[in-house]
Protein backbone atom coordinates (compact mmCIF):
# COMPACT_ATOMS: atom_id res chain seq x y z
CA UNK A 1 0.00 0.00 0.00
CA UNK A 2 1.46 3.51 -0.80
CA UNK A 3 1.62 5.08 2.49
CA UNK A 4 1.77 9.27 0.84
CA UNK A 5 -1.73 10.48 0.76
CA UNK A 6 -2.27 12.61 -2.35
CA UNK A 7 -5.07 14.45 -3.89
CA UNK A 8 -4.92 12.98 -7.17
CA UNK A 9 -7.28 10.61 -9.20
CA UNK A 10 -5.27 7.96 -10.90
CA UNK A 11 -5.92 6.39 -14.15
CA UNK A 12 -6.38 2.96 -12.26
CA UNK A 13 -6.95 1.68 -8.78
CA UNK A 14 -3.69 1.05 -6.84
CA UNK A 15 -5.53 -2.65 -6.84
CA UNK A 16 -4.01 -3.45 -10.62
CA UNK A 17 -0.81 -1.81 -10.24
CA UNK A 18 1.37 -4.55 -9.53
CA UNK A 19 0.18 -5.93 -12.62
CA UNK A 20 0.54 -3.54 -14.84
CA UNK A 21 4.03 -3.34 -13.37
CA UNK A 22 4.67 -6.18 -14.37
CA UNK A 23 3.59 -6.40 -17.73
CA UNK A 24 5.39 -3.39 -18.66
CA UNK A 25 8.37 -5.27 -16.79
CA UNK A 26 8.06 -8.26 -18.69
CA UNK A 27 7.59 -6.16 -21.82
CA UNK A 28 10.98 -4.25 -21.74
CA UNK A 29 12.64 -7.72 -20.48
CA UNK A 30 11.42 -9.10 -23.56
CA UNK A 31 12.00 -6.89 -26.17
CA UNK A 32 15.88 -5.51 -24.92
CA UNK A 33 17.06 -9.52 -23.98
CA UNK A 34 15.02 -11.28 -26.34
CA UNK A 35 14.48 -9.21 -29.32
CA UNK A 36 17.61 -7.29 -29.40
CA UNK A 37 15.73 -4.15 -29.18
CA UNK A 38 18.15 -1.31 -27.80
CA UNK A 39 17.00 0.30 -25.00
CA UNK A 40 16.24 3.49 -27.05
CA UNK A 41 14.40 1.89 -29.78
CA UNK A 42 12.14 0.39 -27.34
CA UNK A 43 11.53 3.94 -25.59
CA UNK A 44 10.47 5.60 -29.09
CA UNK A 45 8.65 2.69 -29.80
CA UNK A 46 6.52 2.29 -26.37
CA UNK A 47 6.03 6.26 -26.52
CA UNK A 48 4.96 6.47 -30.31
CA UNK A 49 2.46 3.52 -29.47
CA UNK A 50 -1.20 3.32 -28.44
CA UNK A 51 -0.31 1.15 -26.04
CA UNK A 52 0.91 3.52 -23.73
CA UNK A 53 -1.51 5.64 -23.95
CA UNK A 54 -3.69 2.88 -22.94
CA UNK A 55 -2.28 2.25 -20.04
CA UNK A 56 -1.85 5.36 -19.16
CA UNK A 57 -5.88 5.43 -19.62
CA UNK A 58 -5.72 2.29 -17.13
CA UNK A 59 -7.41 0.12 -19.82
CA UNK A 60 -7.98 -3.32 -18.22
CA UNK A 61 -6.90 -5.20 -20.98
CA UNK A 62 -3.67 -3.62 -20.95
CA UNK A 63 -2.76 -3.17 -17.37
CA UNK A 64 -4.17 -6.76 -16.34
CA UNK A 65 -4.95 -8.64 -19.10
CA UNK A 66 -2.14 -8.85 -21.47
CA UNK A 67 1.64 -10.13 -20.92
CA UNK A 68 4.02 -8.01 -21.62
CA UNK A 69 5.38 -10.41 -24.39
CA UNK A 70 1.66 -9.52 -26.14
CA UNK A 71 2.35 -5.94 -25.56
CA UNK A 72 5.85 -5.80 -27.62
CA UNK A 73 4.13 -7.94 -30.16
CA UNK A 74 1.60 -5.34 -30.58
CA UNK A 75 3.97 -2.11 -30.18
CA UNK A 76 6.83 -4.04 -32.98
CA UNK A 77 3.33 -4.47 -35.32
CA UNK A 78 2.14 -0.80 -35.19
CA UNK A 79 5.19 1.34 -35.03
CA UNK A 80 7.25 -0.86 -37.65
CA UNK A 81 4.73 -3.14 -39.35
CA UNK A 82 6.88 -6.20 -38.44
CA UNK A 83 5.65 -10.01 -36.94
CA UNK A 84 8.00 -10.74 -34.78
CA UNK A 85 9.41 -14.77 -35.11
CA UNK A 86 11.30 -14.99 -31.65
CA UNK A 87 10.33 -17.69 -29.96
CA UNK A 88 8.49 -16.18 -26.49
CA UNK A 89 9.19 -17.34 -22.78
CA UNK A 90 8.52 -15.79 -19.75
CA UNK A 91 10.88 -13.70 -17.46
CA UNK A 92 11.73 -15.79 -14.57
CA UNK A 93 14.02 -13.34 -12.55
CA UNK A 94 14.30 -9.45 -12.71
CA UNK A 95 16.64 -8.00 -14.95
CA UNK A 96 17.74 -4.78 -15.54
CA UNK A 97 15.27 -3.94 -18.42
CA UNK A 98 12.59 -5.33 -16.59
CA UNK A 99 13.38 -3.56 -13.56
CA UNK A 100 12.99 -0.35 -15.72
CA UNK A 101 10.00 -1.00 -16.92
CA UNK A 102 8.63 -2.29 -13.59
CA UNK A 103 9.62 1.17 -12.03
CA UNK A 104 8.68 3.56 -14.80
CA UNK A 105 5.30 1.87 -14.51
CA UNK A 106 5.11 2.54 -10.84
CA UNK A 107 5.91 6.60 -11.63
CA UNK A 108 3.34 6.74 -14.29
CA UNK A 109 0.30 5.88 -12.00
CA UNK A 110 1.88 7.50 -8.86
CA UNK A 111 2.70 10.60 -10.99
CA UNK A 112 -0.13 10.74 -13.25
CA UNK A 113 2.33 12.16 -16.11
CA UNK A 114 2.12 10.84 -19.55
CA UNK A 115 4.78 8.35 -20.45
CA UNK A 116 6.13 10.72 -23.48
CA UNK A 117 6.28 13.39 -20.42
CA UNK A 118 8.91 11.09 -18.44
CA UNK A 119 11.02 9.57 -21.19
CA UNK A 120 11.12 13.13 -22.16
CA UNK A 121 13.16 14.21 -18.78
CA UNK A 122 14.91 10.76 -18.26
CA UNK A 123 16.45 8.32 -20.73
CA UNK A 124 16.78 4.53 -21.26
CA UNK A 125 20.38 5.70 -20.27
CA UNK A 126 19.59 7.70 -17.13
CA UNK A 127 17.37 4.59 -15.48
CA UNK A 128 19.99 2.37 -16.67
CA UNK A 129 22.27 3.98 -13.99
CA UNK A 130 19.88 4.46 -11.31
CA UNK A 131 19.31 0.53 -11.46
CA UNK A 132 22.61 0.07 -9.44
CA UNK A 133 21.77 1.84 -6.82
CA UNK A 134 17.69 2.13 -6.50
CA UNK A 135 16.84 -1.23 -7.90
CA UNK A 136 16.63 -3.02 -4.11
CA UNK A 137 15.48 -0.18 -2.82
CA UNK A 138 11.57 1.52 -1.96
CA UNK A 139 10.38 2.34 -5.11
CA UNK A 140 9.20 6.03 -3.25
CA UNK A 141 13.22 6.51 -3.70
CA UNK A 142 12.64 6.15 -7.60
CA UNK A 143 9.94 8.14 -7.32
CA UNK A 144 11.06 11.14 -5.80
CA UNK A 145 14.40 11.34 -7.90
CA UNK A 146 12.34 11.05 -10.75
CA UNK A 147 9.62 13.84 -9.86
CA UNK A 148 13.05 15.98 -9.49
CA UNK A 149 14.28 15.07 -12.96
CA UNK A 150 11.10 15.44 -14.24
CA UNK A 151 10.46 19.21 -12.97
CA UNK A 152 13.93 20.08 -13.43
CA UNK A 153 13.29 19.22 -17.37
CA UNK A 154 9.65 20.88 -17.49
CA UNK A 155 10.72 24.10 -15.42
CA UNK A 156 8.29 25.99 -16.76
CA UNK A 157 4.91 25.70 -16.08
CA UNK A 158 2.35 23.93 -18.42
CA UNK A 159 0.36 27.17 -18.76
CA UNK A 160 3.91 28.78 -19.99
CA UNK A 161 4.79 26.08 -22.35
CA UNK A 162 1.34 25.53 -23.88
CA UNK A 163 1.30 28.96 -24.52
CA UNK A 164 4.70 29.33 -26.11
CA UNK A 165 3.85 26.24 -28.25
CA UNK A 166 0.58 28.40 -29.26
CA UNK A 167 2.65 31.42 -30.15
CA UNK A 168 0.65 33.68 -28.77
CA UNK A 169 1.75 36.56 -25.40
CA UNK A 170 0.65 36.43 -22.10
CA UNK A 171 -1.58 39.74 -23.21
CA UNK A 172 -3.21 38.06 -26.52
CA UNK A 173 -4.19 35.19 -24.23
CA UNK A 174 -5.63 37.46 -21.28
CA UNK A 175 -7.77 39.36 -24.46
CA UNK A 176 -8.92 35.67 -26.16
CA UNK A 177 -9.46 33.92 -23.05
CA UNK A 178 -10.93 36.62 -20.50
CA UNK A 179 -8.24 35.72 -17.91
CA UNK A 180 -6.83 39.10 -16.58
CA UNK A 181 -3.38 39.39 -17.65
CA UNK A 182 -2.01 39.33 -14.02
CA UNK A 183 -3.69 35.81 -13.15
CA UNK A 184 -1.89 34.17 -16.52
CA UNK A 185 1.66 36.21 -15.07
CA UNK A 186 1.11 34.98 -11.51
CA UNK A 187 0.46 31.32 -12.57
CA UNK A 188 3.35 30.97 -15.03
CA UNK A 189 5.52 32.46 -12.59
CA UNK A 190 4.09 29.67 -9.89
CA UNK A 191 3.48 32.70 -7.40
CA UNK A 192 -0.26 31.66 -8.07
CA UNK A 193 -1.46 27.96 -8.20
CA UNK A 194 -3.19 27.19 -11.00
CA UNK A 195 -4.50 23.92 -9.55
CA UNK A 196 -6.66 25.93 -7.61
CA UNK A 197 -7.90 28.13 -10.09
CA UNK A 198 -11.73 28.06 -11.08
CA UNK A 199 -13.27 25.81 -13.39
CA UNK A 200 -14.24 28.86 -16.07
CA UNK A 201 -10.77 30.29 -15.72
CA UNK A 202 -8.93 26.89 -16.87
CA UNK A 203 -12.23 26.04 -18.86
CA UNK A 204 -11.49 29.48 -21.11
CA UNK A 205 -7.48 29.24 -21.21
CA UNK A 206 -7.52 25.75 -22.41
CA UNK A 207 -10.39 26.53 -25.09
CA UNK A 208 -7.91 29.55 -26.11
CA UNK A 209 -4.97 26.70 -26.38
CA UNK A 210 -6.67 24.10 -27.88
CA UNK A 211 -5.72 21.99 -24.81
CA UNK A 212 -7.77 20.29 -22.14
CA UNK A 213 -7.78 21.78 -18.94
CA UNK A 214 -5.98 18.73 -17.24
CA UNK A 215 -3.04 19.93 -19.61
CA UNK A 216 -2.88 22.88 -17.76
CA UNK A 217 -2.63 21.19 -14.15
CA UNK A 218 0.91 21.01 -12.39
CA UNK A 219 1.04 17.61 -11.03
Amino acid sequence: MIRRNLPMIRAYQELYLSRAQSALGEAFDYAINTCNISGNDFVKMFVASSVSKRMENGEPTYIAGKSGIDIVIEIVTETVGKQLAIEQHECLERSQAYWIGWAVAFYQWYSGRKYSEIFKAVSYADLQKLYYTLHEADIMKFADIMDARVKEYFADTNLKRLRTIYGITQAELAKRSGVSLRSIQLYEQRNKDINKASADALYRLAKTLGCTMEDLIEK
